[in-house]
């Protein structure tokens, strides 16, 4: 009488590796390859917006200065014209708050004058300043450099 084990294929030890290593080499090129799918199926962020549409210039009078958050950027018109500061700390970018004696950052405690220069750091620069254009139209553009 045959047993059992008699019918089952004998599998050696070298076997049993050579099926384990290549499971396992085959999973991870499996894995691998689903990552390069992955990646290269990524899709990218748009970029930032660099111009800023703000409306009629009629819409600010002499004398404003007007906070936009969403650029972050303070539009000043004052006698020489329109003029605007960014409102991001040049320490690590956070977005500075306006006070009655400038702008402080709330992150790391740098401040800043009225008119964007530096009082005290950490930061070692001024607010930088953006570019402000008046279209035929009159609207007023702001961009990011």
């Amino acid at each position: 009488m045959r047993s059992q084990r008699d019918d089952m294929p004998n599998l050696t030890r070298r076997d049993f590796l050579k099926l384990t290593a290549e499971g396992l080499l085959l999973a991870s090129g499996l894995l691998g390859l689903g990552g390069l799918l992955r990646f290269l199926s990524h899709a990218t962020e748009p970029a930032p917006r660099t111009e800023f549409d703000l409306g009629p210039a009629s819409a600010y009078p002499v004398g404003a200065r007007t906070v936009f958050p969403d650029i972050p950027a303070l539009l000043i018109h004052d006698e020489r014209g329109f003029s605007a500061l960014s409102l991001v700390c040049t320490h690590l970018g956070c977005t500075v708050e306006s006070q009655a004696d400038g702008f402080a950052c709330p992150c790391h405690g740098s401040r800043y004058a009225p008119d964007g220069s530096l009082r005290r750091g950490p930061a070692t620069k001024s607010l930088a300043a953006l570019r402000v254009e008046i279209t035929g139209e009159g609207k007023v553009i702001v961009r990011r450099n």
